[in-house]
């Protein structure tokens, strides 16, 4: 009974090792210095369209808009979705130069609707290249020819870098997941792009080959319809992959519950795509011998990096308890092993990438974070969140 109830202490230790031995190797990575690519300036930008799905966004729409419209020629466009919009969306976009194209259906909600939507708009004269962009982004300039040559040239989805900023006045809470926010979507996937390894798209600043983008099914209420979107285009043979060089810029939202609908909507969305979706890419990566759907499918096994951390904070608990019950070392020796390893990639990711994110004082608070998050962890297991909710501004 002893040697049995060890080896499952030790087994469930090095299975949480697998996502954190690939997150050191994804951050140590990142510390390479990047190699210039292959200019694609001198190439001509392809026909180009900008989708923004928008609901509600009367308030901020047009600052996004003004951001993108000097970005559209000679070859660009930009469709506004006003996705059962109760405000002046509509016209807000439209005076502001944009076409918008309404849709209403109280039934059919969420993100992935309002894309099948403007997908289906541009069927007519479609573009090559379809770029997403959130109503509550501001793209930087440079940006759109960038990821839409990109997109062109490598005939595969094309992520732009995803920036959050801290709302004004920010907690310590604020800090922490700003700064688990740029690992995963700057640090991580600049890793994986040093590596020659694909990335999981974001949502916002992706820019999609028209052609196959149209034979998915994006009308789904699915609370990650981007990671869904990005695991769909691997096992069709076309990964994802980063472009630091783009970049969109957003904020946290400041109230505490658009904190709330943002971070359960990303976790149980999350949660809900590695279920879904590791098996059949790890299946689909050994049937092909593939190594980078095999990345990409490790990319994805990594859960939130606050359910990491109280993974492997309760594997040490219970080696430590085992050890005091029995005398046995193993359990602890790996699962001390494992947080070390964690520890010290998220320190090195903080000193390479985020000291002007959060001081070391916050970052030590860390802990204190991950427990606050228990309740959405245990929701999600028991009382999981289904339905797509806007995070209110």
């Amino acid at each position: 009974m002893t040697g049995a109830i060890t080896f499952a202490l030790i087994t469930a230790c090095l299975l949480t090792a697998i996502p954190v031995a690939f997150l050191a190797v994804q951050i140590a990575a990142a510390l390479f210095p990047t190699r210039r690519p292959a200019s694609t300036r001198s190439a001509p930008c392809p026909r180009f369209t900008v989708i923004m799905p928008a609901h509600d966004e009367e308030q901020i729409i047009a600052r996004s808009i003004a951001a993108i419209m000097p970005q559209l020629e000679p070859a660009g466009r930009l469709l506004v979705v006003a996705d059962n919009c109760s405000d002046d969306t509509e016209r807000v976009a439209t005076r502001s130069g944009a076409d918008v194209t309404i849709r209403r259906n109280v039934t059919r909600i969420g993100k992935g609707y309002a894309l099948a939507h403007g997908i289906r708009s541009l069927a007519s004269d479609p573009p090559e290249v379809v770029i997403v962009v959130d109503a509550d982004c501001e793209v930087m300039p440079g940006t759109l020819a960038l990821l839409a040559r990109s997109c062109r040239t490598t005939g595969r989805p094309v992520q732009a870098r995803y920036a959050m900023l801290a709302p004004p006045a920010p907690t310590a809470a604020d800090k922490i997941s700003r700064l688990a926010w740029t690992i995963k979507t700057f640090v991580r996937p600049l890793g994986s792009a040093h590596l020659g390894w694909p990335c999981q798209l974001m949502g916002s600043g992706m820019a999609l080959p028209f052609e196959q983008l149209s034979r998915l099914d994006l009308a789904t209420s699915h609370l990650a319809e981007d990671q869904k979107l990005g695991a769909d285009f691997a096992l069709a043979g076309r990964a994802p992959y980063f472009c630091p060089g783009a970049e969109i810029v957003s904020q946290l939202p400041q109230g505490e519950t658009g904190k709330r609908q943002q971070r359960t909507r990303w976790e149980h969305g999350h949660l809900a795509i590695i279920g879904e979706f590791f098996l059949p890419l790890t299946g689909h990566a050994i049937s092909k011998r593939s190594l980078h759907l095999l990345a990409f499918a490790l990319d994805l096994c990594i859960p939130p990096l606050t359910l990491l951390a109280m993974s492997l904070m309760l594997m040490e608990l219970a080696g430590l308890a085992w050890f005091v019950v029995s005398g046995g070392t193993a359990p602890l020796i790996v699962s001390s092993i494992v947080l070390a390893c964690f520890m010290a990639t998220i320190g090195i990711a903080w000193w390479r990438f985020a000291q002007q994110i959060i001081s070391w004082r916050e970052l030590a608070a860390g802990p204190a974070y991950c427990l606050l998050k228990i309740p959405s962890y245990i929701r999600f297991f028991i009382h999981r969140r289904i339905d797509w909710v806007r995070t209110e501004r």
